[in-house]
């Protein structure tokens, strides 16, 4: 087999091997199972029903559009990081959201979960929503001032800096986990943190507006997961250092 198609599904089923099982049929007993469309069909894990699959109705030869639909359907908006899959992930280019916690802490693995999924499901090309076992990632917790007894916490991870979310009881206020996502995106996160909150103080009657001291912060923790971002050369990173 040969052409775009083809190549397209080769590339994509590569790069999502891990999130999804992908299977090439050929031959007349195709064309009974899927007489229209041009046969490609997402199904759920454990789906009832055939009558449930997803069909994909653009052209098999874009890579461009094929590529980003797989993702919805394949990648889950929360995922486990590892040392293992840690390198693999800063390669999709995406700030880290991360969920530090104790591994069998599911109440709080569902919370932020479901605050993700009310919040963030629309952002899910512009962050990586993560957990992450807090006693293996230690280090990136000790850049941020806390240890395993801080448990849980929720940290961004920008490739250049480090910021913690405000604290995990924050999660029960709807708009809070957006807007943390927000304030990155838009630079407040890395502003406020070099010169403080930004001034929220009405302008003055007199002598156009008030002037607000502001003191300046310490710099944010630097970055840990950048350390495994692709370089132009080979690079390499041992365990020990996240």
């Amino acid at each position: 087999m040969q052409g775009d198609e083809f190549s397209n599904f080769q590339k994509i089923s590569s790069a999502l091997r891990e999130d999804c099982v992908f299977w090439l049929g050929t031959g007349d007993w195709v064309h009974s199972e899927v007489p229209q469309g041009n046969g490609l069909f997402y199904r759920a894990p454990n789906s009832p029903s055939e009558n449930q699959d997803l069909e994909f109705t653009g052209p098999l030869a874009n890579y461009d559009s094929l590529k980003p639909w797989l993702t919805d359907k394949c990648v889950p908006l929360v995922r486990e990081i590892t040392f293992e899959n840690a390198e693999e992930l800063t390669e999709e280019g995406l700030p880290f959201l991360i969920l530090f916690r104790s591994v069998g802490d599911k109440l709080s693995e569902k919370i932020f979960q479901d605050s993700v999924a009310n919040e963030l499901a629309d952002m899910k090309t512009s962050i990586n929503c993560l957990m992450a076992d807090g006693k293996k990632f230690a280090h990136p917790l000790h850049h941020l001032g806390k240890s395993e007894k801080d448990l849980p916490l929720i940290a961004i991870d920008s490739f250049r800096h480090m910021y913690l979310f405000s604290g995990f009881d924050k999660l029960n206020e709807k708009g809070h986990l957006r807007q943390f996502i927000l304030d990155l995106h838009s630079g407040k996160l890395h502003r406020e943190f070099h010169n403080g909150p930004d001034p929220t103080a009405p302008p003055a009657q007199h002598g156009g507006p008030e002037k607000v001291a502001v003191p300046m912060e310490t710099q944010p923790p630097p970055s840990i997961f950048k350390k495994l971002k692709p370089s132009d050369s080979r690079y390499t990173v041992l365990k020990d250092e996240l």
